[in-house]
């Protein structure tokens, strides 16, 4: 399975959820503050038509350059907004152009995305991060079953790997650190950063991407650190810009 099968996967995944929504509940607050269950599947679908731009060669998410992401993102949703039935559309639609685009772009050349560029495969490890996160913003609320599948992998690894963009974003400094974590079916130890870094973060996989994507703080995630900086990274770590 590549990235961008799970990709897909985890779409596939939402896309069912949402199908069985009524209007009430597509309408109904979200874990997103601010947001109902449609304005977060508007987020996703005004991002994915983002992918499909910087797959062209342009600037992912356009006019976010010099702005705040979360105030760019919300003023796109404030404008767009839309009945369930036109936002799910928007969204299919525009998840399958992007998929289909980073399939496409030549795997080595890096595509410019919010802050930075990188290469089509970790982009894609973005959305899926994405997704996922606001899969939890959606389900949560709505009692509705969201189990934890081996896709976390990706997060984990984006999560570690942006771990200096995180540090540089807040102000922070820490040495290396090594993540060491138990997989959603506990048959797997995932592990990534130096072996003998010094600094070391442990625990449920699902937990620490749930810390990193801003949904579950660290005092009450159960993940163990120790060393002198692992601490201060799990404080920061995080999966988007």
């Amino acid at each position: 399975m590549t990235i961008f099968d799970d990709l897909s996967a985890e779409q596939d995944r939402l896309a069912q959820i949402l199908s069985g929504l009524t209007d009430a509940q597509w309408l109904s607050e979200s874990g997103a503050s601010g947001w109902t269950v449609s304005d977060v599947v508007l987020h996703l679908a005004q991002s994915e038509e983002g992918v499909v731009t910087a797959a062209a060669g342009g600037t992912g998410l356009t006019g976010t350059a010099g702005a705040d992401v979360d105030d760019w993102a919300a003023a796109m949703v404030a404008a767009e907004r839309a009945a369930p039935a036109v936002v799910f559309a928007r969204w299919q639609r525009a998840r399958a152009e992007a998929l289909a685009a980073l399939r496409a772009a030549p795997a080595a050349e890096p595509l410019q995305w919010v802050v930075t560029a990188m290469k089509p495969a970790t982009l894609a490890t973005t959305r899926l991060a994405e997704h996922w996160a606001h899969g939890l913003d959606i389900t949560g609320p709505l009692g509705i079953g969201f189990p934890d599948t081996a896709r976390l992998r990706h997060i984990a690894w984006l999560a570690t790997r942006t771990l200096p963009y995180a540090l540089a974003r807040t102000g922070a400094s820490a040495g290396p650190v090594r993540v060491s974590l138990t997989s959603p079916d506990g048959d797997d130890r995932w592990s990534f950063g130096p072996d003998d870094a010094a600094s070391v973060i442990s625990g449920p996989a699902g937990a620490f991407c749930r810390v990193a994507a801003q949904r579950l703080a660290p005092a009450a995630s159960g993940l163990t650190v120790s060393g002198p900086d692992a601490a201060t990274a799990l404080t920061v770590i995080r999966t988007y810009a």
